[in-house]
């Protein structure tokens, strides 16, 4: 099952959102739909009512958002806790079955909210997918079933590459102006302003964990 989190910050446009939950609906693709606090106001803003809310409920504009929602599917944090609302509900999400989880919303927000996000791809279950208002972001993994990215995009866009984790890593691609093939990837080194040089372009994870980012 695929867990969409819907998390504050900057989210893509209504548009996109309807498209992409709409394409998985269309795929038949069992979908379970989380929002975490402010995340809740982008979801209904695009016509989506989450299965579950989570989080300290700060920063709802208005209450009348929860009340319209089944009580026994909002879960109310305190406001003192060890763990963002994104981190809760990505556990929530695990609890609920969800094998693959995106993310979406956080950009143009705290940073130290954006870090706290981007930690998540470095733990032993992570995120495959972080989408903003700007971007796209993919986790690609060697030790798992998810080490290969396929992108169709425009000729000259945006590719820029992250290590994850602790290494060895090893990636391989096409269709990029610059490849990957025999990078020496080390501790805190970046691929950044990559393009493609093609309509569309693939990167594979060989060894280790890479973040993948494109222009929404």
């Amino acid at each position: 099952m695929l867990g969409i989190i819907f998390t504050g910050g900057e989210a893509p446009d209504t548009k996109f959102i309807k498209n992409l939950i709409e394409a998985q609906t269309q795929a038949q693709k069992d979908t379970l739909i989380i929002a975490a606090d402010s995340g809740l106001i982008a979801a209904q803003n695009a016509g989506v009512n989450p299965d579950w809310v989570i989080g300290d409920m700060d920063s709802i504009d208005t209450q009348s958002r929860l009340a319209a929602l089944p009580q026994d599917r909002i879960i109310r944090l305190e406001h003192d806790k060890d763990f963002t609302d994104t981190e809760m509900a990505f556990s929530l999400a695990l609890e609920k079955g969800c094998r693959q989880i995106w993310i979406i919303g956080g950009g143009l927000g705290r940073i130290d909210h954006i870090f706290g996000i981007r930690s998540l791809f470095e733990r032993e279950v992570f995120p495959l997918r972080w989408i903003t208002s700007a971007e796209d972001i993919h986790c690609l993994d060697a030790n798992s079933g998810q080490n290969e990215l396929f992108i169709t995009q425009k000729k000259g866009a945006l590719v820029s590459v992250f290590p994850l984790g602790d290494g060895p890593w090893e990636a391989q691609s096409i269709g990029l102006k610059w490849q990957l093939d025999g990078l020496k990837w080390n501790r805190g080194f970046f691929g950044l302003s990559n393009t493609a040089s093609e309509n569309s372009f693939s990167i594979t994870a060989k060894h280790g964990r890479f973040m993948v980012i494109l222009t929404l």
